[in-house]
C-alpha cells in the first residue's frame, strides 16, 4: 500500500466528512445495527458465491500490536505495529467520518441474505492476543461506541515478556462486552502448510479453548499472514466456521465467505491516509 495524494474535491470530500459525533446517536446507531442483524435464515435462501462476490465489500481493518517503535524492530514489523497515539487518531477519524463498527454476524447476514447494515459500516479486527489491544484498542474503541474482532492466537494466551499477551479474564471481558472472539490458530502456522494433524492442534483445540473461556461459539478465523490454500478451504465449514478472513489478496471465487479481505492500518498512515486507503481498497462493486 502507498500513501495517496490529497486534492481537490478529494480533500473537501474528507473534511467535510469529518465532523464530531454526537455520543448519545453512537449509542443509538449501536443498537439499531444490532438488532438488524436478526435474519429468518430457516425461509430466506442463501447467495449464492456470484451474489455474495457482486455485494458491495465492507471495509475490513487489520490490526497487530498498539506500542510505539523500538530500535530493533524491523523495517517489515513497522507495518504491524502502530503508535497508541495515533490508532486513537484513527478511531476518532473513523468516528467523525460516520462510521459505524459492525462484527462478523452482521456481515455474514449482509453477505449470506442481504441483511441491512448501518450507514458505512467498517470492521475493525486485531490478530495475535497482544495485551495492548486490550488495554489500549477496547479502551479507544469503547470511546467512539465501536466493538472489535479479536483473533486470538492460544499459545500465547496469559504469556508476559517483551510482548505480553492478554490473559484468560480479559479475553472473557471482551467477550462480555459484546466484542467477537475468533481463531487466529495455536501458534500462528501458516495454513497452507497445514497437515491432518494441524487441524486438530491449530483447529479444534483452540477452538474448544476459546469456547471454554468465553462460553460462546467460536465461528470465525483469520489466516496467520493472510495466507490460504484454495484446496482446503472447505475444510473450514466441517470445523464449524461460517467465514474466514484473509488479507489484501483476492478473494476465491468459489468460496467468498472463507476469503473476506482486510487492509492492514500501517503505523507510518496519518488518519487521512486511512481513509483514502479505505475508499480506494473498498469503495467499488465487484461483478
Amino acid at each position: 500500500m502507498r500513501n495517496f495524494l490529497l486534492v481537490g474535491a478529494a480533500a473537501t470530500l474528507f473534511l467535510a466528512s469529518c465532523q464530531s459525533s454526537n455520543a448519545k446517536k453512537v449509542k443509538t446507531d449501536t443498537k439499531v445495527a444490532t438488532e438488524e442483524i436478526k435474519i429468518d435464515s430457516v425461509n430466506t435462501k442463501p447467495a449464492d458465491n456470484k451474489t455474495i462476490l457482486a455485494r458491495r465489500e465492507v471495509p475490513v481493518l487489520c490490526y497487530h500490536q498498539i506500542r510505539n517503535n523500538i530500535a530493533s524492530d524491523s523495517k517489515r514489523a513497522h507495518d504491524d505495529i502502530i503508535a497508541p497515539d495515533k490508532f486513537k487518531l484513527h478511531m476518532k477519524m473513523l468516528a467523525d467520518s460516520g462510521y459505524h463498527s459492525i462484527l462478523p454476524d452482521q456481515l455474514y447476514n449482509y453477505l449470506v441474505y442481504g441483511a441491512k447494515l448501518p450507514e458505512k459500516p467498517i470492521m475493525i479486527t486485531f490478530d495475535d492476543t497482544d495485551e495492548d489491544q486490550f488495554t489500549i484498542g477496547n479502551t479507544a474503541l469503547k470511546k467512539y461506541g465501536f466493538k472489535g474482532v479479536y483473533f486470538i492466537m492460544t499459545v500465547s494466551i496469559g504469556k508476559k515478556g517483551r510482548i505480553s499477551y492478554m490473559t484468560k479474564e480479559q479475553i472473557k471481558q471482551l467477550a462480555n462486552e459484546g466484542n467477537t472472539i475468533a481463531s487466529h490458530t495455536y501458534d500462528h502456522k501458516n495454513f497452507a502448510q497445514f497437515t491432518d494433524a494441524d487441524w486438530t492442534t491449530q483447529i479444534d483445540e483452540p477452538t474448544k479453548k476459546l469456547e471454554q473461556i468465553t462460553g460462546k461459539k467460536i465461528e470465525y478465523f483469520a489466516f496467520p499472514y493472510g495466507v490460504f490454500k484454495s484446496s482446503t478451504l472447505y475444510k473450514l465449514k466441517e470445523h464449524g466456521f461460517k467465514a474466514s478472513f484473509i488479507l489484501s489478496t483476492s478473494r476465491d471465487e468459489n468460496f467468498p465467505l472463507y476469503t473476506i479481505r482486510r487492509i492492514i492500518d500501517p503505523g507510518r498512515y496519518t488518519a487521512k491516509n486511512l481513509y483514502y486507503s479505505i475508499n480506494k481498497s473498498f469503495n467499488k462493486t465487484k461483478s
